[in-house]
């Protein structure tokens, strides 16, 4: 490997528990051993998502959010103890590999809870939603320090969560964390002083306004996270290890506005001083690591940044953190191997948190490792898979329930959380196969055909391979985008892949092949006005086309906004 980045593989500690490197596996929603939206159960899939990521040279995993009582049906984690017994085998198999994990834990989602329209029916009639109750209780699922209107039906309102409620999910960490801990799990991750959830919110003046011991102070701003890491360790030893998945800047200016980079704004949520006199109360009270970022879902992009979010847009302030406690420090939030390789060695931070280039390339860091960078498949940041999360005016979230089962998914890799659903075989009979179109989609199926044994060749009318997703690649903040051409151009290559430039095909004749493929992608909409010749589409003036002074952009979709 480079010699830049030997610090991301230097052994560390969390407690008494040593991860052989540096790079820790973060926790995505869809991801959880337990299940997600389903019944909790050992997810088979999942398990052997992480086992291969494990296999992989991943130091430490924390798999996805366990919320403490299911999302359907409402029986508590701890009531299944088959699923434990299923989870100790499994960590044996974790164990072979090297790596360690933690089992994360959650207390809820509040006012975060992402509704769907369905779930907005059930709120707003309190008949519904009580002969629901059995099935889906969504005002417990939303239920908030305070009554508070969702974050993505603001006609919603959460009720309060009862004290009764809140010493239930304390005794389930406990009750959890203990069986975790029986079944051989590493340590556990309290989520979260984070994000904007159901712990977080009660951390927020902005979200807390309870007149009992849990809201006021900042003691009693911070009690619910108190008392969960002591009840915790009160069952399974003080050297058992609990994380917490922390926020150390809200970068929030109040309900459903979020700061961005470099903005002036006044702070809502915590802000720096809040941050410093925090890590230093919960770690006293008992953490042995935090697992941080920034943001609330009112700031939803620094914790879950797309591509245009700055790479590394969380270090700063998480860096600080470091100055302030003793415990181990784990910074997520587009961080690069050599940003996060440099904060190690200044004793920064002590590990780099990576979560969705684990879903496009599950074997990135065995790449790294062996100074294979050109051939890890990047993530681009796109959501589109693994968090299809949409909300806008009118329309909570439109995400429908097949998408909500299926999050950490992923655009590039069709094999991600799919099981054996997508694995590829060799051919029964190989073919001889034309691809018409060298973009991204003739360049993955050549590689794919190519994989199971085909013989492929590519006829693109350009000079080049990349179709439309060059233009699209255009913009300085889409490097990911232009690596992934890069990516997608070197397999062509080291597969040997026959590729026939500038061949435009205007009759099947033209081709010998025993299967013709159309990768051709689409066509751009004239304008049919006059004076319409005279404009230039999209493709143009991204490759570079000059518009002039003043400009008409005629339609307002993701292309029409991207260029204005």
């Amino acid at each position: 490997m480079k010699k830049e980045y030997e610090a991301l593989f230097d052994p560390w500690k969390i407690g008494n528990v040593e991860i052989k490197n540096r790079i820790v596996l973060c926790p995505m929603g869809g991801t959880s051993l337990f299940g997600w939206m389903e019944p909790n159960h050992f997810d088979k899939v999942a398990a052997d998502f992480f086992l291969r990521r494990a296999k992989n040279h991943a130091g430490l995993i924390i798999p996805g959010i366990a919320p403490l009582r299911d999302l359907i049906g409402g029986r508590w984690l701890y009531q299944n103890k088959r699923m434990f017994r299923q989870l100790a085998s499994y960590m044996e198999e974790i164990h072979a590999t090297g790596a360690k994990l933690f089992v994360q834990l959650t207390a809820g989602f509040g006012r975060s809870f992402a509704i769907t329209e369905d779930l907005k029916i059930l709120l707003k009639n309190p008949t519904l939603g009580k002969i629901a109750k059995p099935i889906v209780d969504a005002s417990y699922i939303c239920a908030s320090p305070s009554p508070l209107a969702s974050r993505w039906a603001q006609d919603i309102m959460c009720r309060e969560i009862t004290k009764e409620e809140i010493r239930e999910l304390i005794d389930a960490f406990a009750k959890t964390a203990l069986l975790c801990k029986q079944a051989g799990v590493d340590g556990v991750e309290v989520h979260a002083v984070h994000e904007g959830y159901l712990m977080d919110q009660f951390t927020l003046p902005y979200t807390n306004h309870r007149q009992d011991e849990y809201g006021g102070s900042f003691e009693n701003r911070y009690r619910f996270a108190v008392e969960t890491v002591q009840a915790i360790k009160a069952a399974c030893g003080k050297d058992y290890p609990v994380s917490l998945r922390y926020s150390a800047i809200s970068k929030t200016k109040g309900f459903g506005k979020g700061a961005i980079p470099g903005e002036t704004y006044v702070e809502a949520g915590r802000d720096e001083s809040e941050n410093e006199r925090a890590v230093k109360y919960l770690e006293a009270a008992g953490y042995d690591m935090l697992n941080a970022d920034n943001g609330t879902y009112d700031a939803w992009y620094w914790s879950h940044p797309p591509q245009y979010m700055p790479e590394n847009c969380n270090l700063e302030d998480v860096a600080k953190i470091k100055q302030h406690v003793h415990i181990p420090v784990v910074c997520a939030g587009r961080m690069t191997p050599k940003a996060a390789s440099e904060a190690i060695r200044e004793h920064k931070i002590d590990a780099m948190g990576v979560a969705r280039q684990f879903l496009a390339d599950g074997a990135w860091v065995k790449k790294l490792i062996e100074d294979r960078e050109e051939d890890i498949l990047p993530c681009i940041c796109c959501h589109n898979g693994c968090f299809p999360l949409a909300h806008y005016k009118g329309v909570a979230n439109d995400e429908s329930f097949t998408d909500a089962r299926g999050m950490a998914r992923c655009a590039l890799n069709p094999q991600t959380m799919q099981g054996h659903k997508y694995d590829l075989y060799p051919a029964k009979k190989k073919k001889r196969i034309a691809v018409i179109g060298g973009g991204i989609a003739g360049m993955e199926f050549a590689r794919v055909a190519t994989l199971r044994g085909h013989k492929v060749t590519i006829y693109e009318k350009t000079g080049e391979l990349g179709g439309v997703f060059i233009a699209a690649a255009a913009p300085d903040f889409k490097e990911k985008d232009k690596q992934l051409i890069a990516w997608y151009r070197r397999q062509i290559e080291k597969m040997k892949i026959n590729v026939r430039f500038h061949q435009k095909i205007k009759n099947r004749s033209e081709i010998d092949a025993d299967v013709i493929v159309a990768a051709t992608g689409s066509v751009e909409r004239k304008l049919r006005i006059p004076g319409g010749e005279k404009a230039i589409d999209a493709i143009e003036y991204l490759k570079g086309a000059d518009c002039g002074d003043q400009v008409v952009i005629v339609g307002g979709g993701l292309s029409g906004c991207e260029i204005a």
